[in-house]
């Protein structure tokens, strides 16, 4: 890492830090450089300079084995001894300052040690196999992990290889980029001694880059006072307006949230609601920010309140007390712990008005959601130790880690693993270090449901496009068409947080994507993919007409009588191709049915009932002299009558061809859509069009229209449907449908 320091007295934009947890006061560089020249303690026994990194580690771990952190420093110390910072400072100041950090924000021995040893490698003679060896795997790893790849190796692509060296290594253990973020914290709080350009180089990296996994991470701490260091560098006069709205506020002699905390701790206290509130400055790019928003500022706008309560029901018994006694704005309320933030992130926000018009925004959470609010993965402890192995506190989850969606395994979130599936299709430094920029500019994610029940995780934004190469990597080319929330829609629907997707693939060997597709690709994944087929296929443009070819397909004309659902012509279910038709469903008068008194009238099968030959059917006249034929026992049979709907005598002909639907009933199961449609397809069905409703309480509804050689062959394809594990039911459509 060896980023150069600055004198503290050296003149420069550096940004006040974020607040703190405790009101310890900051390390006092100077005096532990002192304290590291007198060398290494006598064995056992904790050397001075390490003081406040033990202090700091004991008030979240009480029992830790300080033993490691001793031998560390040690080595650390000795193995550096002689270098300087740019500032003066010896350099052991830096990983001692930088483990500081890290162990304020509750990280655990194993991170600890690896930090004060993560420049060794990289800057002294000390070797990998020597940090093995003394210290076990685990923190070689990590040591491993953040070391720097060599410029004389890498050249101008040393720098995007080593952060997806860092990537990668993140994957398999994040504690990785826990101490590459503090690193980097440490770094930029002494960064004013750098030539200016240099400077603004190293911001718009950590701008672009680390605050963005930063915010992943759910490491607020660190990501907030990273955004004022950057702030302050890139941005220096907006930056000293903003410190002088700070300071002009906390001149004023009124202070509104002071007034809001003292009412609500009366509200809370006569509730007998155990809760601590305090008030929570916001820190200089927020209050940038929301002066950009709001223009001129009041007192209320400079912070929030933070109400720190026991359990998660308290959290809504808050709720409940200050939305009661207090005038909420309910447009700000948001429920985080029922739905939590990718990132671990949990707490209520709201925010109450008074009289006067000024307006508090409020956090609602538990201690433990702070915490890990504040610190995210690093408040983890050890997250691959099984719980039973909590060592000295230290070594199993953190309460509330083991939620739902990506939280579900917060060592590998879903936006990670995302990062490293694409990151091995850009092998060109360039295309990775912009793209990696790119995706990481996508701050905020949604949630999409597939029919089986899976999910999928996705930049806010993304499209059906998005959807299907994340489901289905580079097979997403045979993808012909989507269904969101069970209507047909064209691939370049964006979706929203909650939609249920269904894809429609083909099956054609063939198949591939199209060049507007890259119009419509939201996600790294979806680009390169596309971008590496085109590259491939040089002077192939792809079929045009696919991007939409799920809600272009023609629809069967059923002379109105037919639901919608039944008239949108699908494209290929899993294990099937599926050709959408433009032609109506009836054949001609002569083939299939005879009008006994209207000859050569055109005649329409209804789509609700979609009758077939020996089924005892019932003709109306329709509009433009067109004949209508349903089942007599189709519920729009009386109601046509009612109608007064002329009657007309049909019969069925010679031909034995025939459309039919069939809705099968299921238990949601894998592959249940490829089996059923393979089933079909076995009894020579061909399936015209297809919908497959969202599942409802693991119960999923399949409605086929197919084209048969023969109807004879009708009560053997439903026995064959039927016969399909999963398939409870098989019938024929019954819709309601409405009169023409």
């Amino acid at each position: 890492m060896s980023a150069e320091a600055t004198n503290p007295a050296t003149p420069g934009p550096v940004a006040p830090a974020a607040p703190r947890r405790r009101s310890r006061p900051r390390i006092d560089l100077r005096r532990l450089g002192r304290a590291a020249l007198l060398g290494p303690a006598s064995r056992g026994r904790l050397p001075d300079a390490i003081g406040h990194v033990v202090e700091a580690h004991r008030a979240h771990h009480p029992d830790a084995d300080l033993e490691p952190l001793r031998r560390a420093y040690v080595l650390a110390e000795s193995s550096h001894r002689g270098q300087m910072r740019k500032s003066g400072e010896p350099y052991i100041t830096h990983p001692l300052a930088v483990t500081l950090i890290l162990a304020e924000l509750g990280a655990e021995t194993t991170t600890l040690t690896a930090s004060l040893l993560h420049d060794t490698v990289e800057d002294t003679d000390v070797t990998l196999d020597q940090v093995g060896e003394e210290f076990g795997e685990e923190v070689r790893y990590l040591v491993d992990g953040v070391t720097k790849l060599e410029k004389v190796d890498y050249g101008a692509a040393a720098e995007p290889e080593t952060f997806r060296k860092m990537l990668v290594a993140t994957g398999n253990d994040v504690r990785v980029m826990s101490i590459k973020l503090a690193d980097r914290l440490h770094n930029m709080r002494t960064l004013g001694v750098m030539r200016p350009e240099k400077q603004a180089r190293i911001a718009k990296v950590t701008r672009d880059v680390l605050i963005p996994l930063a915010e992943r991470l759910g490491v607020q701490a660190l990501k907030t006072e990273l955004e004022d260091l950057v702030f302050a560098i890139l941005h220096p006069e907006e930056y000293e307006h903003t410190r002088e709205l700070i300071v002009d506020n906390a001149s004023r002699p009124d202070d509104a949230l002071a007034e809001f905390a003292d009412a609500m701790r009366t509200v809370l206290r006569d509730a007998d609601i155990q809760a601590e509130v305090l008030i929570r400055p916001r820190h200089f790019v927020s209050v940038h920010r929301v002066s950009r928003k709001r223009g001129r500022l009041r007192g209320c706008d400079f912070g929030r309140l933070l109400v720190l309560v026991n359990e998660d029901a308290d959290c809504y018994a808050v709720l409940g007390e200050l939305h009661t006694c207090m005038t909420p704005v309910v447009s700000e309320f948001k429920d985080f712990i029922a739905v939590p933030k990718f990132n671990l992130y949990q707490s209520l926000h709201t925010a109450v008005a008074r009289e006067d018009g000024q307006v508090a925004e409020v956090l609602i959470r538990t201690h433990q959601m702070h915490k890990v609010a504040e610190a995210g993965v690093v408040a983890l402890g050890n997250p691959y130790a099984p719980p039973s192995e909590e060592q000295g506190g230290e070594g199993g989850q953190a309460e509330g880690g083991t939620a739902d969606g990506e939280r579900v395994d917060p060592t590998r979130p879903g936006w990670l693993s995302r990062l490293l599936d694409w990151q091995e299709a850009a092998p060109d430094p360039d295309t990775f270090w912009s793209t990696l920029r790119e995706d990481l500019a996508q701050d905020r994610e949604i949630t999409v449901f597939r029919p089986d029940g899976g999910a999928l995780g996705l930049p806010e934004g993304a499209t059906c496009v998005d959807a299907a190469y994340a489901q289905y990597g580079e097979d997403a080319h045979a993808c012909i068409g989507a269904r969101v929330n069970g209507r047909l829609a064209t691939l370049s629907t964006v979706l929203r947080d909650g939609d249920t997707v269904q894809l429609l693939m083909g099956q054609d060997p063939a198949s591939e994507p199209s060049r507007e597709w890259l119009d419509h690709a939201h996600t790294p994944a979806a680009r390169i993919a596309i971008q590496r087929w085109l590259a491939a296929h040089p002077g192939t443009e792809g079929p045009a007409a696919a991007s939409d070819a799920g809600a272009s397909a023609d629809t069967a004309d059923t002379g109105g009588d037919t639901d919608a659902d039944e008239t949108e012509a699908a494209g290929a279910a899993q294990g099937i191709s599926v050709r959408p038709v433009s032609e109506g469903p009836a054949p001609r008068p002569d083939a299939a049915l005879t009008v006994v008194d209207r000859p050569g009238a055109s005649v329409r099968l209804a789509g609700c009932c979609t009758p077939v030959p020996s089924d005892e059917v019932i003709g109306f006249a329709v509009r433009g002299g067109v004949v209508t034929v349903h089942r007599v026992e189709c519920a729009a049979v009386s109601r046509m009558m009612n109608a007064g709907r002329a009657q007309v005598d049909v019969r069925w002909g010679d031909t034995t061809e025939c459309r039919v639907t069939l809705v099968a009933e299921s238990f949601g199961r894998p592959h249940l859509l490829a089996d059923l449609t393979e089933a079909m397809a076995l009894e020579g069905a061909e399936i015209v069009s297809a919908t497959v409703e969202p599942p409802s309480q693991q119960r999923v509804r399949h409605t086929y229209t197919l084209q048969l050689p023969d109807a004879a062959h009708l009560p053997t394809l439903m026995r064959a449907m039927r016969n399909v594990p999963g398939v409870y039911d098989v019938s024929r459509a019954q819709h309601h449908a409405p009169t023409s």
